[in-house]
Order: C-alpha cells, then structure tokens, then sequence
C-alpha cells in the first residue's frame, strides 16, 4: 500500500504533506519515520524507492516534508515557496517532527492497526540526521535512530562571525541550490531562534544522553558533510554502531530525478544494513 501527499492540518501552523508505504497482512509493523534533509524534500530521488524497500520488508515507512521546506501542499516536490523556506528554524523542524509522532502514535490514527507503536525507529539524511538525534534524545517513544550522511554539529554552519554580522545588518542571507538554480533565502530568524534554543540544539550533548541502539551510516567520500562528523557522533554515543561507505558520496549515488527501477548499489547497502539493524539482524 502507498499513500501519497497525505494532509496533517495544524492550527496556526503550516500543513506537513505526508507519504507511507507498508504492506497490507496483519502484522503489526514496526514503524520507521525519515527525515530528510537541507534542500531536501520527501519525493527526493530515490527515496521512494526506499520506501518500497522498507515496506517490502514488513516495515511501516513514513517520510514527510518539514512544514517550512520550500514546498507546498499543492506542490510538495522542489521549492516554490520560498517565502516559507526564508522563514525555516530548528526548532520548527523539532515541532513538525514531534507533531509526526503525534499523529501516528495516536488513538485515532486511521492504520495504527498496521503498527507496532512500541517499537519506532527514527532515520534521518543529512541535516534531518541532527535534527533526528535531538528527538531521539528528548522523546522516549523513539526505540532505534539511525543516520544517514548526518551532521554533527550547527553552530558551524553559520559562518564566521563576519558572516552572521552581515546577515543581521541585511536581515536575510541567500544560498544557490545548484540543481534549481534558487537563490534560496534564510532570514536571519533563524539564527536568532538556533541562540534562543542553543541548550536544546547542541548534537553533542544529544548524542551523549541517547540511550537506545544507534546506527550510523556515513561515505567516506561524502564531500558535503565530511567523514569526520560520522566519527564524532560515534566517540559521543555509547551506544552507537558505525557503518562506513567506501567509495560514495553524499547522496549514496543516487540523483534527482531517479529513473531507474532499482537503488543505486551504495544506497541499497545503507537501507540492507538498515533494515537488518531495525530487526535485530544487523
């Protein structure tokens, strides 16, 4: 079963367009939530595919679109909403996640019969990894993380003080996104919210507290968010797990758009190691 560009209202607060794919036996599923990363969206390349994959395997996969990603509810897939973008946090991407564990965890959850709500696994790619180590740190519902290609830390992707001095005078700071061609715009909200919340938002002290299995997967060729980050979130957490990619890059060798029916053979290891890690095979 796949069901795609599901709606979860919020009062005062944008819709999260969301999409699960799981098998329809009476197995109740453990439940795998991925969270994607910077400039990144739900219908991303391969990660579809992904989720075939996931639920191929008994799994209840969920994906979804953090609210202030760029994209619309009518139009989910690149960013045509850049007005939300500029307007993105940290903590906003916390409160969308949280408000996903709502939802399925909850009574009313029209499949809650296809899960298995003690048993949730959290995967995240890239800055949705940061993003997914801070949850797994703070909500108990959460029984497995795992990332892919994570970041390990925030502060420093802000720039040099000079940097962060100019975006306050201006008030916005604009990134390229090179496939688009976008000049992608972040008003300087969000570094006020990341000051405003920094306790909260350091990866280290996060990685540190978690006390549940933990599987990282990062390339050792990943030029986007270096190999070293995958080390430190290792030394950080006693219970973490490291899976090393030779010969790969930050997307695992997938692009945008994928047109092949099968994964590329890196990707495809990191969703076999995965998915072994979840059942306890790994």
């Amino acid at each position: 079963m796949i069901l795609k560009n599901q709606i979860l209202d919020r009062e005062n607060n944008k819709p999260i367009v969301w999409d699960a794919f799981y098998s329809t036996n009476a197995i109740k599923k453990p439940l795998v939530i991925f969270c994607h990363g910077y400039k990144g969206f739900k219908d991303w390349g391969a990660w579809d595919l992904v989720a075939k994959t996931f639920s191929d395997h008994d799994l209840f996969f969920i994906k979804f679109n953090f609210s202030h990603n760029g994209g619309t509810v009518e139009n989910p897939i690149d960013f045509p909403d850049l007005e939300a973008f500029a307007e993105n946090n940290y903590t906003k991407e916390l409160n969308d996640l949280k408000d996903i564990l709502d939802l399925v965890c909850s009574e009313s959850f029209k499949y809650k019969i296809n899960i298995d709500v003690n048993n949730i696994t959290l995967i995240g790619h890239s800055r949705g990894g940061g993003i997914s180590i801070l949850k797994a740190s703070e909500d108990q519902r959460i029984t497995k993380l795992i990332t892919w290609a994570s970041v390990s830390d925030f502060n420093s992707r802000f720039g040099s003080s000079e940097e962060v001095l100019k975006w306050k005078k201006e008030g916005v700071t604009y990134v390229l996104n090179g496939r688009t061609k976008q000049q992608m715009p972040h008003y300087y909200q969000f570094f006020e919210d990341f000051k405003a919340n920094q306790k909260r938002l350091n990866i280290k002290h996060a990685a540190e507290s978690i006390n549940i299995p933990y599987l990282i997967i990062h390339a050792k060729g990943d030029t986007s968010v270096k190999y070293t980050e995958a080390e430190s979130l290792h030394s950080w957490s006693n219970q973490s797990k490291v899976f090393e990619i030779e010969d790969s890059n930050h997307v695992f060798d997938a692009t945008h758009p994928w047109e092949c029916e099968k994964l590329p053979e890196n990707l495809k290891l990191v969703v076999e190691k995965s998915i072994r890690f979840i059942n306890n095979t790994y």
